[in-house]
């Protein structure tokens, strides 16, 4: 009984890797990659930058100025107790929010867009 069960169960897995297998081409069958590729980013790249520009800058914005002020916030009850301000942690965070609000404005320069 158990090589009966073996062969059907190889069988079956046979069957489904050949239903799951297809060839994939690309630009209609000629087999440019590269062109399917360009022409795909070329057709996107306008929605790209709107998503990125109108969703992950305002939303990597935010994140880091929430954490500039609560890093600034730290500091000073840490200042309170302790007599010393630490400028370290809210001064790289006010960089990172610095570089990441003027970002779109040379990024897409930068890739090429």
């Amino acid at each position: 009984m158990k090589p009966k069960k073996l062969i059907r169960l190889l069988l079956t897995a046979a069957m489904v890797c050949a239903v799951c297998c297809t060839t994939a081409l690309a630009a209609g069958g000629s087999g440019d990659v590269s062109g399917a590729i360009q022409q795909t980013w070329t057709a996107a790249s306008g929605q790209v930058k709107t998503v990125v520009d109108t969703v992950v800058f305002p939303a990597l914005d935010m994140i880091l100025a929430i954490a500039f002020f609560i890093k600034v916030g730290s500091a000073y009850f840490d200042y309170r107790q302790r007599g010393q301000f630490e400028w370290t942690p809210p001064v790289i965070l006010l960089v990172c929010l610095i570089f990441c609000l003027t970002a779109p404005s040379y990024i897409w320069g930068i890739i090429g867009m």
